[in-house]
């Protein structure tokens, strides 16, 4: 369990950042997924139920203008910087695993 913090910069208007804090990489993963979820949702509003692979769901997180995260590192008390082909690449491990491959 590490805590991480995500940052989101959706446009290039800086009063669109923000920021959530998770009190684990995996939630924040997770996280990231429901964010483009709720993203699928405003476009479809009228669906019953939403359905996505995952290029759409990278394709959605490399139009972001920013999307990083600080993920806390206990043994130096500090936290490390990670970029988007970072947490695509955790976000891949992490859904192959939920599919059980």
């Amino acid at each position: 369990m590490s805590h991480t913090i995500l940052l989101v910069q959706p446009n290039q208007r800086p009063e669109t950042r923000t920021y959530s804090d998770y009190e684990s990489l995996n939630e924040c993963l997770e996280g990231i997924c429901k964010i483009f979820e709720e993203h699928l949702k405003r476009l479809h509003p009228h669906d019953p139920s939403i359905t996505y692979d995952i290029s759409q769901l990278f394709e959605f997180i490399d139009q972001l203008t920013d999307l990083s995260c600080l993920v806390f590192q206990k043994a130096f008390g500090t936290y490390s910087p990670h970029n988007k082909d970072w947490l695509k690449e955790k976000i891949y491990h992490m859904l192959r695993k939920q599919a059980g491959k």
